[in-house]
C-alpha cells in the first residue's frame, strides 16, 4: 500500500468514526428524592435535552445544556412525570435516548424499564414501553401518581391465584389480566407432592409453565398495547424468564439479558412485595402460611443472588431447557408461543429505535 492509499484509508476510517458519533455508556442515576444525574462518555460536546414522552424527538424536547463536554448533567425533577433525556452529539447530530431504569417508588420493588439495551440491526430497545416489576400491594399514593404518569395500557400478573388474593395490586384503572394456577403447582415436585423443587427444576419448567402468559404478552406487544407492565411477587424469577424471552425476541445479546436479570438482587425490596399475613385467619391456606414463614425469617429481607454456589445463573437452566427441547429461543417462541418471524419483525419495528 503506497502513502497516498494509506492516508486515504486513515481519512476514511476517521470520517466513519466521526459520522457514527461517539456517545456511549449513557445512564441516569438518582442521587436524591428529586435529583438525577445524566452521565455519558463522548469525544465531542453533547447537547442534553429533556422530554416527558418516550417517543419525543429533539423538536419536542427542552434543552437543558448546550455543548456539554464534561460527561454529566444534574437535573432537579419538578413533576411526577417520567423524565427521558436525549443526548445529541454536536458534531454528528446522532442522538441517544436514556432514562432512569428503576422507578423511584417508596412502596415498590424492582419496578423497572427494560429499555435502552442494544438490539437487532444496531438498534436499541425503546424506553418507556415495557416495564417489569415485583408485587405492588404496598404502593403509596405518591407511587400511584408516578405510575399513572407512565400511561400503562395493560398489566399482566404472572403470580398464582393465592398470591394475587394475598397481595392484590394497588394499580387501578389499567386493564388487568392473569392466568390462574395454584402456587404449589409451580413450587412442588410433581413426582413428590409436597416436596419443593430445586431452582434448576423450577426454571426448567418455566418454558412450558409460563407459555399461556407469554402468549398473552406477545399478542399484546404485537398489537401495540404498550406501555405495558408485567410482574410476579419478587419480579425476578417468573418475571426474569419472561423478560429474557422478550429481550431475546428483540435481538438483545444474551450478556445484556443476564445483566438485566441480575439487577433484581440490587433492585428488590422484599418488605414491599407482600403485606403482613394473618396466619390465624389464613390457617387453611398453604400459600399464606408459606409466605408468612418467609416474612418471619430475617434472612428474607436481603435478596439473594440468582445463582448457584458455583456461579451458574438460574436463568441459564431455562435457556438450556429451551435449547435441548426446541433448538433455540426463536424456535420455542414460534412453535410454542406462536410468534412467527413476521410477528417478530413487527415487534422490532414497534419497540426498537
Amino acid at each position: 500500500m503506497n502513502r497516498f492509499s494509506a492516508a486515504l484509508l486513515c481519512f476514511l476510517l476517521v470520517a466513519a468514526t466521526t459520522a457514527t458519533g461517539a456517545i456511549a455508556t449513557a445512564k441516569v442515576d438518582r442521587t436524591g428524592p428529586a435529583s438525577l444525574t445524566i452521565s455519558w462518555t463522548s469525544t465531542d460536546p453533547v447537547d442534553v435535552y429533556l422530554a416527558h414522552r418516550s417517543d419525543a424527538g429533539i423538536r419536542d424536547a427542552q434543552l437543558l445544556s448546550r455543548a456539554d463536554a464534561d460527561g454529566h448533567h444534574e437535573y432537579a425533577e419538578d413533576a411526577p412525570a417520567r423524565s427521558y433525556f436525549l443526548l445529541r452529539d454536536r458534531r454528528s447530530g446522532n442522538t441517544v435516548h436514556v432514562a432512569e431504569r428503576l422507578l423511584p417508588l417508596q412502596g415498590g420493588s424492582n419496578f423497572r424499564d427494560i429499555g435502552g439495551y442494544p438490539a437487532a440491526g444496531g438498534k436499541h430497545v425503546r424506553w418507556g414501553l415495557i416495564y417489569r416489576s415485583g408485587g405492588t400491594p404496598l404502593l403509596t399514593d405518591d407511587d400511584l401518581t408516578r405510575v399513572a404518569a407512565l400511561g400503562l395500557k395493560d398489566l399482566l400478573d404472572l403470580r398464582s391465584s393465592e398470591e394475587r388474593v394475598l397481595a392484590p395490586t394497588r394499580i387501578n384503572g389499567v386493564p388487568y389480566v392473569a392466568v390462574g394456577y395454584p402456587l404449589a403447582s409451580l413450587n412442588n415436585d410433581p413426582a413428590r407432592p409436597g416436596s419443593p423443587q430445586s431452582m434448576e427444576a423450577v426454571y426448567r419448567r418455566f418454558p412450558e409453565f409460563l407459555a399461556p402468559q407469554l402468549r398473552i404478552l406477545f399478542a399484546k406487544l404485537v398489537q401495540g398495547e404498550a406501555p405495558i407492565a408485567f410482574n410476579c411477587s419478587a419480579g425476578q424469577d417468573r418475571t426474569g424468564f419472561t423478560t429474557a424471552m422478550v429481550l431475546t425476541a428483540f435481538g438483545v445479546p444474551q450478556d445484556d439479558i443476564f445483566r438485566d436479570y441480575h439487577l433484581s438482587t440490587a433492585y428488590r425490596h422484599p418488605e414491599n412485595e407482600m403485606p403482613r399475613i394473618d396466619t390465624v385467619a389464613q390457617a387453611n391456606n398453604p400459600a399464606a402460611l408459606y409466605f408468612a414463614k418467609i416474612l418471619q425469617d430475617p434472612r428474607s429481607s436481603a435478596p439473594k443472588p440468582l445463582m448457584t454456589a458455583d456461579g451458574t445463573a438460574y436463568l441459564q437452566y431455562a435457556f438450556a431447557e429451551i435449547t435441548e427441547r426446541w433448538g433455540s429461543v426463536d424456535a420455542y417462541l414460534e412453535k410454542v408461543i406462536g410468534l412467527t418471524p413476521a410477528a417478530r419483525n413487527r415487534l422490532r419495528q414497534r419497540y426498537l429505535e
